[in-house]
């Protein structure tokens, strides 16, 4: 079994740093997270499991020192390395006291970068191995995915069943479901996750230019074809292509497929020579391909091929007790992003949230808790989301009633809304005042 790659957090405001350091440790085989400030990476360290921090003590707001403080208290085994470039006597002594193994000044080589990291691997403690978690306990995490629904454990059920494995996967849901990220789950969380993932969207491009792009061609095959050129299957050599949209490839390219998912081989256009293959393929569709079937527009042993194993994303509006958790994920991604900082939301804007249809999926609601983080001074609440859901109708449980029953509940909650103000809500309703007195009666 493949070691897992020791995980390296950067924090440092300069751009430059970061990049250069990350260059440095990737081609150490290092994987690598970045943040340009403390509260960043304090988001980072709560979340994801840190194997050595490395961090600049000169920095806005909060310094470094009060990271190493913190990570000392809350991560005492991990290694911490200081990189500076206001170098000093006092300045040493206190990052020593404060539980870094090594100080580097900038500018510094990737040679003496090298010789810190070693230092500090050679004296991170042992670990022991953890203890298997009981089979019984539902975590509500799953790559970069989150839910605590019984739909959502059942998408990460079969994940967990075929991360391991190149069996032809197709991924079913409404758009903006999260069918990618499902792909890039169980790319990255099985054995494979060094190879390539390689993410095609088969609608974003031309009919005429698919099977170029997908399988290469030769030059000369065609005008413009001025030179040699390998397309997404080679790119994903011993990895995963992940064709989105697979229901408007086109026939052509839907034959090609078929093959290269018998034979295993692929021919680029313009070449008699066919080219062995060894990648796994994910596809998704948001279409009905039985119904494209009956149609002639999609072929029926294409279909068969791809549906060896067939994940159903469930539209959000079925998993709505992950609403909560998946708001929380996108205030920790984007208010650090615009705010620099983790924002709330009101208990009463989150059952608004909770309460919408979702028709548009987890990509709407990622969508409008970027906006409400925008619109927002602090505490999110009713007044930062869209006049959309603050007027969606709740509609009640107890069965069927009158439709004027209905509307009646329903200009009375636009009413409360206004606080009382009967011309707001007849603004909002779009009927005059008259009108609403003769609904509330």
């Amino acid at each position: 079994m493949a070691l897992r790659k020791e995980n390296i957090l950067i924090v440092d405001d300069d751009i430059d740093i970061l990049e250069l350091l990350q260059r440095h440790l990737k081609s150490m085989d290092y994987h690598t997270f970045k943040a340009i400030s403390v509260k960043e990476a304090l988001f980072i360290l709560k979340d994801t499991e840190i194997d050595l921090l490395i961090t600049d003590i000169q920095m806005p707001e909060i310094d470094g020192l009060q990271l190493l403080k913190y990570a000392n208290e809350h991560h005492p085994d991990m290694p911490k390395l200081v990189v500076t470039g206001y170098p000093s006597v006092d300045g040493v002594l206190e990052v020593i006291k404060s539980g870094a193994m090594d100080y580097l000044t900038k500018p510094f080589t990737k040679a003496e970068l090298k010789d810190s990291l070693a230092k500090a691997f050679a004296h991170r403690p042992k670990k022991t191995p953890p203890k298997p978690k009981p089979e019984n306990i539902n975590n509500n995490k799953y790559a970069d995915m989150v839910g605590e629904s019984d739909a959502f454990h059942n998408v990460t059920n079969i994940v967990e069943r075929v991360k391991d494995n190149k069996a032809t996967i197709l991924i079913r849901g409404e758009s903006g479901t999260g069918k990618e990220l499902v792909a890039r789950a169980i790319h990255y969380s099985g054995k494979y996750s060094r190879a390539p993932f390689i993410a095609v969207n088969c609608g974003a491009i031309p009919e005429n230019l698919q099977e170029a792009e997908l399988f290469g061609y030769k030059k000369g095959a065609f005008t413009g074809a001025n030179e040699d050129r390998n397309g997404f299957f080679q790119a994903a050599e011993g990895g995963t292509l992940f064709l989105d949209e697979i229901g408007t490839a086109s026939l052509t390219v839907q034959t090609k497929l078929l093959r290269a998912l018998q034979e295993k081989e692929i021919t680029k256009v313009g070449s008699q020579k066919a080219q062995k293959v060894d990648i796994r393929i994910i596809a998704a569709t948001n279409a009905d391909l039985i119904e494209e079937i009956k149609k002639n527009t999609f072929r029926e042993d294409l279909y068969y091929r791809l549906t060896v194993v067939e994940i159903n994303v469930p539209p959000l509006r079925e998993r709505k007790s992950d609403i909560p958790l998946l708001v929380e994920k996108f205030l920790r991604k984007y208010g650090v992003e615009y705010k620099d900082r983790l924002l709330r939301i009101a208990p009463e804007a989150l059952q608004v949230l909770e309460r919408y249809y979702w028709p548009g999926n987890i990509r709407e609601l990622e969508n409008i808790i970027q906006r409400a983080i925008i619109m927002s001074d602090g505490i999110i609440g009713v007044k930062d989301l869209p006049d959309l859901l603050k007027y969606q109708i709740e509609f009640p449980e107890r069965g069927f009633v009158p439709l004027r029953e209905m509307e009646k509940e329903y200009v009375k909650r636009v009413l409360a809304h206004t606080q009382g103000n009967k011309s707001k809500a007849a603004e909002i309703l779009q009927i005059d005042r008259k009108t609403l007195r003769d609904k509330l009666s």
